[in-house]
């Protein structure tokens, strides 16, 4: 990579730096009384009734749009605990949901510290009191996990995080059968329908333990250890405590925790240059070479209709190039293989998009099937179809009429329909349906492979073409570039989907020596032109 790509992506590229709150309160939950409750009371309708519901139940109106469901307090089933599988969770382990909220699900963190609008500690222990009046449990003494040795403490002295105890971790997986869940790789792969479902009725999506941002109750070794003992009620997954011994199900967090991607934080791209013809395999040992982006997605809710519940969020793009092509390889990780697609299934979208009408978010599992064998897995790259200047640029939402987009669209059974999997697409806003170009001006090929849970997507095009609306790729120009994609078995299709914001695509350059040499006769100019000036100056 040249120096001055470098420079450039230092200045481009974000550092997102992790929250971290008090997630251990500085004192036990204060004495609770009628004042405290209705401190509580009116947090909780004013926080947490909207998702909760005003009885607890888990039916507010923003329920039937979230995946999962708010949790239901009534009966006494909490996933996430430091207690024995069945029993009710500590003040403790509520302090610390309600603190850091659980990652890739709606339940935001509360805790001050961590966003501008959260609570104080009291706050917080004042709603956990009123939370704990949903559920009769609560109220026997019997029943408290604390006082009858339930709870499940961390181990002392356990072996470290390094090769030895992954390697030991990785043959308590497979010894355990996790992977008939989780997948050999840990990707969620292992279902091969949705034909589970959890304690309320809904379906399980098995987690994918390679995104650790996406681990509900913490991604650390301590975390994961405590899940695997105290397994996660209501669903199926279950407590290990009796089928492996503590020292097992440590060595299998830290396996675990070798899985876990770390995602990057830059936002420009680096194209690799070569002189040798582009591979046709994704798994060409060439692409080890070109340097990875991870691209964040999340759902589209600009448009109706509206889609928060999608399940893709991260893309990882390389890009390799040539004198006359350029050629960009995705990966992603999604446990089904979806290449059919049912247009008799697809949602009606007439009513959503009408000013004052019905709801335009669609809900999670009423309005659309997600299933298998319904809709197709698909990508879209987009990038403007004018050249850029300066820092302006279409809407990332696929443009307008004055500023188009050109979209290099990937679907799967288009290749046994027409031979092209990939098509060229010109889109001029969301408010309308992107056109397809001319057969003439289809010059991008492509090719696919799913394996394990993860799909690798390769398309290639000439990096200069004579049609107007097409992007062009010249060496050393900034070029943005963004990301529609749709799960097929998460019901995605149409405006149902997953889209990123804007990303950069450079290719890669040689800087002539001269720029380098006129760098340094300039900076030895700027030297002697101020040592000059200052003596100059001092002599005034």
């Amino acid at each position: 990579m040249s120096s001055l790509a470098k420079f450039f992506i230092s200045l481009l590229g974000v550092s997102v730096m992790s929250a971290s709150g008090s997630v251990v309160p500085s004192n036990p939950m204060p004495e609770v009384n009628d004042d405290f409750m209705a401190q509580g009371h009116e947090i909780y309708i004013q926080r947490c009734s909207f998702c909760h519901g005003l009885l607890g139940d888990g039916n507010g109106p923003t329920a039937d749009f979230l995946d999962p469901r708010p949790r239901d307090f009534t009966l006494g089933i909490f996933k996430f605990r430091t207690t024995q599988s069945g029993e009710l969770p500590t003040d403790e382990d509520l302090f610390r949901t309600v603190s850091r909220g659980l990652t890739g699900t709606a339940m935001q963190a509360f805790d001050e510290d961590i966003i501008k609008n959260g609570l104080t500690e009291e706050q917080r222990w004042a709603v956990i009191a009123y939370i704990k009046t949903f559920a009769f449990e609560f109220e026997d003494p019997e029943l408290d996990p604390v006082k009858n040795g339930m709870v499940i403490p961390l181990p002392k002295d356990m072996a470290p995080y390094n090769a030895d105890s992954i390697e030991k971790g990785k043959a308590v997986f497979e010894r355990a059968k996790c992977w008939e869940c989780h997948g050999k790789l840990g990707r969620g792969d292992g279902q091969k329908s949705f034909d589970r479902t959890d304690d309320w009725g809904f379906p399980i999506r098995i987690r994918n333990v390679t995104h650790p941002w996406k681990i509900k109750a913490g991604s650390e070794v301590e975390d994961i250890y405590m899940r695997f003992s105290t397994g996660i009620l209501g669903t199926p997954m279950p407590s290990f405590v009796d089928a492996l011994t503590e020292e097992d199900r440590w060595y299998l967090a830290n396996f675990i925790k070798s899985l876990q991607h770390e995602r990057t934080e830059h936002q420009v791209l680096v194209a690799l240059k070569t002189k040798d013809s582009l591979p046709d395999d994704p798994f060409d040992p060439r692409w080890n070479e070109a340097g990875p982006m991870d691209i964040r997605l999340a759902g589209q809710v600009i448009g109706a209709p509206r889609w928060q519940n999608n399940s893709v969020d991260m893309v990882t793009i390389k890009a390799m190039f040539n004198e006359d092509e350029i050629e960009f390889l995705m990966v992603w990780d999604d446990p089904f293989q979806d290449i059919v697609h049912d247009e008799s299934k697809e949602l009606d979208t007439s009513e959503l998009a009408q000013v004052g009408g019905f709801s335009s978010y669609i809900m999670s599992n009423d309005q659309v099937p997600r299933q298998l064998e319904t809709f197709r897995d698909s990508i879209a790259l987009q990038f403007p179809a004018k050249t850029v200047e300066g820092t302006k640029k279409p809407h990332f939402f696929r443009g307008s009429v004055s500023d188009p987009v050109n979209l290099w669209v990937w679907q799967p059974d288009k290749s046994e329909s027409d031979g092209r999997s990939v098509s060229e697409a010109v889109a001029r806003s969301w408010k309308q349906d992107y056109k397809f170009q001319d057969e003439e001006s289809q010059q991008v090929e492509g090719s696919a492979v799913w394996d394990q849970g993860r799909w690798h997507v390769l398309m290639k095009r000439p990096r200069k073409t004579g049609d107007r609306n097409d992007v062009q790729f010249e060496s050393s120009q900034f070029i943005p570039m963004s990301i529609n994609l749709w799960d097929g078995s998460n019901g995605e299709h149409g405006l149902l989907m997953s889209l990123s914001s804007w990303y950069f695509v450079v290719l890669e350059s040689n800087i002539p020596v001269n720029v380098y040499i006129y760098a340094l006769v300039a900076g030895l100019l700027s030297v002697l032109l101020g040592g000059y000036l200052f003596r100059l100056a001092n002599k005034t």
